[in-house]
């Protein structure tokens, strides 16, 4: 098996060549994952060039207060949406990642274990995603989950 650094490292290189090119400055909202995915964005090459941050908004008053989200449920489509715009006003950012979800083992505001919500905005356009992940292991629905937030990211920027 890979290590999960590495996959999410070359993913990571690939945003980074697309946000220097583009000259985007990317900023990340995360539940679930709790930094992860930037803490993979961190490592890349030049971040400190296109890379403004990330808010960890585990607690759903996080969310709330700091990133302006109204959604009814933290686990939602709409939060995952509210949670990037928020980020992107809060971090000055022309690009950003959320997610939010039920990491488990159990279920979680009516969601099974591995519902993830996430969402990507470049420059006002947001694009989101909802992913059912296998959510017997909260370690493998956070690999997943940033596997696929930083995918969403990469595939969203410009070429």
């Amino acid at each position: 098996m890979q290590d999960p650094a590495d996959e999410f490292a070359a993913i990571a290189r690939d945003i980074a060549s697309r946000t220097q090119a583009a000259g985007v400055r990317v900023a990340t909202a995360e539940s679930l994952t709790s930094g992860a995915i930037a803490n993979a964005l961190g490592a890349a090459p030049e971040a400190s060039e296109w890379f403004q941050g990330g808010v960890v908004a585990y607690a759903e008053s996080v969310k709330r207060s700091v990133l302006g989200v109204t959604a009814e449920s933290v686990t939602s489509t709409q939060c995952a949406r509210e949670l990037a715009e928020g980020v992107a006003r809060f971090l000055d950012a022309d690009a950003t990642v959320a997610v939010t979800g039920v990491g488990g083992p159990g279920p979680e505001d009516g969601e099974p274990a591995g519902s993830v919500y996430a969402a990507v905005s470049v420059r006002g356009e947001i694009r989101d995603a909802h992913f059912q992940f296998d959510g017997d292991d909260p370690s493998a629905v956070v690999h997943q989950t940033v596997r696929a937030a930083l995918e969403m990211l990469r595939d969203a920027l410009p070429r």
